[in-house]
């Protein structure tokens, strides 16, 4: 006798085979340098299915199969855009934003900024809130450029529209500063000023990408929480790429969990997960802007 499912039971709708999983790793990595781990099984399989769903698909076998012969590449970015996790919160790791206040009044201006993994916004417009700061206007000397992989992210990114609640924790006078409160329908939303807005730029780009659409030299990389998910050859290949992009004394902010010590042909550490230059590469970088 089979005994009666019950109501919490975690039935697949769709069979998940070990060799499915192993595609999917061996395709992500391809396509975006993301090490999956084993422990990301369930993960994938419950964001995939809503893209086999989507497709009217009835196998992971048939989707993956789908995806590889995929000449337009709207399912490639389908597929990455499931597959990338976006947590983030305005000030994440709050030690950086004094040290980037500190190293814009040292530098000189203007100044270019790269956030390599902008997510849905936050982390760039921590950055364009902590220069006018710095500078004490909504229109300071910098340029941001604020890049991610994940399409989706970046058309919230650019909007700027966010559920009033993501700031609690910033001082009022902060937010009074920096936000356009939402009334009528859009009660309990706020809106980062246009003139914030107007300091950043949003591009798509892979970091895996063959070309980097991208001019330095800049003044600072943001790339923080993004490298965990690459493994060790796929970051030192990605650090190589940063250290010609940079002025010679330009700062490269890491997350709480990231160490590059290993790349000390690339960069050094200066302070809590904030590294420079290696010397050779400063050197280099003093030579090209003379």
């Amino acid at each position: 006798m089979t005994p009666a499912r019950r109501p919490n039971d975690n039935t697949k709708t769709f069979a998940f085979t070990p060799r499915d999983f192993a595609r999917v790793r061996e395709l992500i990595y391809r396509q975006a340098g993301i090490a999956l781990s084993e422990s990301k099984q369930e993960m994938v399989y419950s964001r995939l299915a809503r893209r086999l769903r989507a497709k009217g698909l009835n196998s992971f076998e048939s989707y993956l199969d789908a995806l590889e012969s995929d000449r337009s590449g709207e399912e490639w970015e389908a597929f990455i855009n499931a597959l990338t996790t976006n947590l983030t919160s305005f000030f994440r790791e709050g030690h950086h934003f004094p040290l980037l206040a500190e190293h814009a009044r040292q530098a000189k201006a203007p100044l270019s900024i790269w956030c390599a993994a902008s997510s849905t916004g936050e982390e760039p417009y921590s950055i364009a809130m902590t220069l006018c700061e710095t500078f004490d206007t909504l229109s300071p000397p910098v340029s941001v450029v604020a890049t991610d992989i994940d399409t989706r992210v970046l058309e919230i990114a650019s909007n700027g529209v966010y559920a009033a609640d993501r700031l609690d924790k910033m001082p009022r006078e902060r937010v009074k500063r920096f936000f356009l409160k939402g009334k009528g329908g859009q009660e309990g939303l706020v809106r980062v000023r246009p003139e914030l807005r107007r300091l950043i730029e949003f591009r798509p780009l892979n970091l895996l990408g063959t070309n980097w659409p991208l001019k330095g030299p800049f003044d600072v990389i943001f790339c923080r929480n993004v490298m965990i998910y690459f493994d060790k050859p796929t970051q030192s290949q990605i650090l190589s790429r940063f250290a010609p992009l940079m002025k010679p004394d330009g700062l490269l902010f890491a997350g709480h969990s990231e160490n590059f010590a290993y790349a000390s042909e690339s960069f050094t550490l200066r302070g809590k997960t904030v590294y420079e230059l290696a010397a050779r590469h400063r050197v280099r970088a003093v030579r090209a802007g003379a």
